[in-house]
């Protein structure tokens, strides 16, 4: 159905439409057909796709599952793909750019990205903008989020349980509200299993501060932290490197980070590649709509991986206690704590 809009004769119109028509009275409004724009189409020929990350997908991290989002994107869809580092100021000027160029999908993996993405694509219809956290959407912008709360509960579980010291720790770089809602998990995790447990909280403000992440770490140790979990995005070199040094446990978070370090007992892991495929899949067929999106367990999107090489080090009686609680996660059974925002 065509759009009608109708514009009103005034002094301070910048148009002023004269149309004759025979026997109509002269100050009347005129309704103007115009044609609509083609959003509603399917995508002809290959998608488009742009990921823009807050830092390098060799991060083995936050940067790196988005990164295999978009390889998936493109081996199963055969789309057009393109990934770029970008951050702070240069976003919207990313985002512009991209959807200048005629992509379909623009995907910015943070919090940080939401704003900006909802902003511009007001003022690019034909391009879909999906932040991958955050609370604003639009017609044609969105957020997907990746209930990491889950895995980072069970972890807290572990912590709860195996802390000898009765004080666990949190680190990380910046502090937004995602990153918030994940240690709030953990907390309520470990708090769980154990009311009386100590958390303790560290931010560095920064993602890729590898000195900043060691010695907040070491801070937290020195505190009497001796089970630790992490949101530290590139500088978690820095935390697994403090937490080598004192020999206490860690948790690694976003990718199956368990071969990292010998001090990792297991890994709150986000797996990408089918949530972003079929967004893609959406953006391929016009039946996105702008929106917030949850995806979790039971969506095969989160996932905790206990590392084997360590599975001695963890009471049985722990184990069975955190494979119970996320098998509920799965079955959707059980509702994680989490943040709105």
């Amino acid at each position: 159905m065509a759009v009608m809009y109708r514009f009103l004769l005034g002094g301070l119109a910048a148009l002023v439409l004269m149309i004759g028509c025979s026997g109509g009275a002269p100050n009347e409004e005129t309704t103007v057909t115009i044609e609509p724009d083609l959003r509603g189409q399917k995508v002809e020929g290959a998608l488009k796709v742009a990921l823009l990350t807050p830092g390098n997908v060799n991060d083995s991290g936050w940067s790196a599952i988005a990164n295999r989002g978009l390889i998936a994107i493109k081996d199963e869809l055969g789309a057009e793909t393109s990934q770029q580092v970008t951050k702070d100021a240069g976003i919207k000027d990313a985002m512009r750019s991209f959807a200048q160029d005629g992509y379909n999908l623009i995907i910015g993996h943070g919090f940080e990205y939401n704003d900006p993405a909802v902003e511009t694509a007001k003022d690019f219809p034909k391009t879909v903008f999906v932040s991958s956290s955050g609370g604003g959407f639009g017609e044609n912008a969105g957020a997907f989020r990746f209930y990491l709360e889950e895995g980072f509960f069970l972890a807290g579980m572990i912590a709860g349980k195996e802390s000898k010291s009765g004080t666990i720790a949190m680190i990380g770089g910046p502090d937004v509200p995602s990153i918030r809602s994940t240690f709030k998990a953990f907390e309520e995790g470990a708090k769980s299993v154990n009311p009386s447990i100590k958390v303790i909280t560290k931010f560095t403000g920064k993602n890729d501060d590898v000195a900043a992440a060691q010695q907040a770490t070491l801070q937290a140790i020195d505190e009497g932290a001796d089970f630790l979990i992490h949101q530290t995005n590139n500088a978690v070199s820095g935390f697994f490197k403090a937490c080598e040094e004192r020999k206490v446990w860690c948790f690694g978070a976003n990718e199956d980070q368990n071969g990292m370090s010998p001090r990792v007992v297991g890994s709150a892991v986000i797996k990408a590649e089918k949530p972003f495929v079929n967004l893609a899949k959406r953006i391929q067929d016009s039946t996105y709509k702008g929106g917030i999106e949850l995806v979790g367990m039971k969506d095969g999107a989160i996932d905790f991986i206990f590392n084997t090489a360590l599975i001695g080090e963890i009471a049985p009686e722990t184990k069975t206690l955190v494979s119970e609680k996320q098998l509920m996660m799965t079955e959707g059974a059980f509702a994680t704590p989490k943040d709105e925002f």
